[in-house]
């Protein structure tokens, strides 16, 4: 993933910051002290950063983009663990559905489509039976 720079939004500056900046206190409630942020000031978009990197976890999302994909993850993570699946083997199962290589299967990079889409699938599945590929 690289590092944003410039908002896709606004095209204001995006600055690596503490994640305390938006969370405030609530950094130790959600174990996130310590943690960073590209965050744009301008529009408040923004993505986090794998745990204790700098490494950004997607790309930078508006409020609107944040709450589709923090669904997305909620209804995927669930049918995942469902299906007995593991985390790589559901991630494997997702590039395939999405005719995706496996490195570009990643929901913090996904845009409002994208999301839908997995929404939709794991809908379709719920009553299938998945062939696990790992």
């Amino acid at each position: 993933m690289n590092i944003p720079t410039i908002c896709r939004y606004c095209g204001g500056k995006v600055e690596l910051a503490d994640a305390r900046e938006i969370y405030g206190d609530a950094v130790v409630r959600l174990g996130l002290e310590g943690e960073k942020i590209y965050l744009c000031r301008t529009c408040n978009a923004r993505v986090g950063c794998h745990k204790g990197t700098t490494r950004p976890l997607g790309n930078v999302a508006n409020e609107v983009l944040r709450l589709k994909r923090r669904e997305t993850h909620e209804i995927f993570d669930a049918f995942w663990r469902r299906k007995n699946l593991s985390r790589t083997q559901a991630y494997l199962w997702l590039a395939k559905q999405m005719h995706l290589p496996e490195d570009q299967a990643h929901i913090g990079s996904f845009e409002m489509d994208d999301c839908q889409r997995v929404i939709d699938l794991c809908r379709r599945f719920e009553n299938k039976k998945i062939r696990k590929a790992a």
